[in-house]
């Protein structure tokens, strides 16, 4: 055997892939590797809450593993969302997990996972019912940021950045319903791509949520798009189809662009290290050349991102995911089932029928406002993915009497990330740049509709003018 196994911490899923398809390595040794590497350094993040090591060995010798372009690579599923049958499913929540509740069913993107040849080895951290943005849930516990132990990873989609960070899979399974791809990529120094509404099938139909996954390099999100991307029949929303594979812009010439860029916030000032990275993003794309204005849908500044009257009339998650636990659980779901953070959801006064119909007409077209900068000519749109480096795990616990001051923390760090799961639109986020003390801080690029491609092409000559993929955090394998 002529490949180092040590240096599998450090490449992409694609390189690994291309290992099992050249017959260098056997999906058995990705997949001992990978466990080996968890079992090392899990007990420091605490980014895997679920193990699942039995059942990946057995899939990696079966003959009925996928012959798909990702076949052997290891492989984590955040604990909400996707679904592959059997596994425990828990969402961050005590009593899922106290009843021991799994997966009844392969949900269209589980399988479609599976299909492409990725070898589950478990399931991995999040806030409760991904409703915060950090990873610290009471029932497992929090996950330590590679990068320093003591900061958040943000969240939702904590404990799947954590891993790739950390160099314990190459790939991991991460979702978006305000942010919960970019925000943890951006505050663990990864790519994190949202595709647009409808690109990857949902069978629950939500406006906002999208999923997909994260790495550390640009072609590795383009080859999963690739893999998984597509309806299902019935599906309420389908993206229009790309021109050709995504894999195929990478490296591709965007031409010259126009690109806004979008530096301010309501009501606060942007942390100087995020500020640095966004002008320092400005000044690299200009450089490559393309044409940076200043210039934002004006729209952002108005109610539905950070929880203004109108929005929070239509925003009823909270209630929402206390009746479905309930129905899960086969009985009401009380205050001891679940986190204070979420409990308070239920105890806000409700929108009148009138009020949640004068809303839902005032963000249809206030959505209309956002997305028409776009077509007023703009290719692109460049922010701060959020507005301060990691946070400590301290300042972000879910503390009682402080739940009020948390959930504001949580809005203002969804500010730049949440308009776009409203709108629908594709974006990414893209480690750029670090703090004096280490830390990452990531840049968020939105595109019009549909357009992931243009994104992936963009963000692939970034890469290459300001690679990344070397700069690996202190806790690594």
């Amino acid at each position: 055997m002529g490949f180092n196994l040590n240096e599998l911490s450090t490449i992409d899923a694609v390189a690994q892939a291309e290992l099992v398809h050249r017959r260098e390595l056997t999906p058995l040794e990705l997949v001992d590797a990978a466990i080996a590497r968890i079992e090392r350094l899990n007990p420091t993040i605490n980014a895997v809450i679920t193990q699942l090591f039995e059942e990946a060995r057995a899939a990696a010798v079966s003959p009925e593993l996928p012959d798909g372009p990702f076949r052997g690579v290891p492989f984590l599923l955040k604990d909400i969302g996707v679904m592959q049958k059997g596994q425990p499913y828990y969402a961050g929540n005590r009593a899922l997990r106290d009843a021991g509740f799994r997966s009844p069913v392969d949900t269209p993107l589980g399988a479609r996972f599976r299909a492409a040849g990725f070898i589950t080895l478990g399931k991995t951290n999040l806030p409760e019912f991904g409703m915060q943005s950090t990873t610290q849930p009471l029932a497992f516990g929090p996950t330590h940021n590679p990068w320093a132990l003591d900061r958040s990873t943000s969240g939702s989609s904590g404990g799947s950045c954590a891993a790739v960070a950390a160099g314990m899979v190459p790939i991991a399974h991460a979702n978006d319903g305000g942010g919960s791809i970019r925000l943890p990529a951006a505050w663990c120094g990864l790519v994190g791509l949202k595709p647009s509404r409808g690109r990857v099938s949902d069978p629950l139909d939500t406006l906002n949520l999208t999923e997909l996954a994260v790495s550390r390099t640009v072609r590795d999100v383009a080859a999963v798009l690739d893999a998984v991307r597509g309806s299902e029949p019935g599906d309420l929303f389908v993206a229009p189809p790309p021109a050709r594979s995504y894999q195929a812009e990478i490296g591709a010439d965007p031409g010259k662009l126009r690109i806004g860029v979008l530096t301010r916030t309501s009501f606060w000032e942007i942390h100087p290290e995020c500020l640095a990275a966004t002008t320092g993003a400005a000044k690299l794309l200009e450089s490559l050349g393309h044409a940076i204005e200043d210039s934002y849908p004006e729209a952002l500044f108005d109610d539905p991102g950070l929880g203004g009257p109108k929005n929070f009339a239509l925003n009823r998650d909270g209630v929402t995911t206390i009746r479905v636990l309930g129905e899960i659980l086969g009985r009401p779901a009380t205050r001891d089932d679940v986190e204070p953070y979420l409990w308070l959801a239920t105890e806000q006064p409700s929108a009148t029928a009138d009020e949640y119909i004068v809303a839902q007409q005032w963000l249809l077209r206030w959505r209309r406002r956002v997305v028409q900068w776009w077509s007023a000519g703009f290719d692109l749109l460049l922010t701060p993915t959020v507005w301060e480096p990691p946070a400590t795990l301290e300042s972000m616990a879910a503390l009682e009497g402080k739940l009020v001051k948390l959930f504001a923390k949580v809005m203002r760090h969804a500010f730049f990330t949440s308009p776009f799961n409203i709108t629908g639109q594709p974006a990414i986020s893209l480690p750029l740049h670090w703090t004096p003390e280490g830390l990452p801080v990531g840049v968020q690029l939105v595109a019009a509709m549909g357009r992931e491609d243009l994104l992936i092409r963009v963000a692939s000559q970034i890469e290459q003018a300001q690679p990344w993929i070397r700069r690996l955090p202190p806790n690594h394998a």
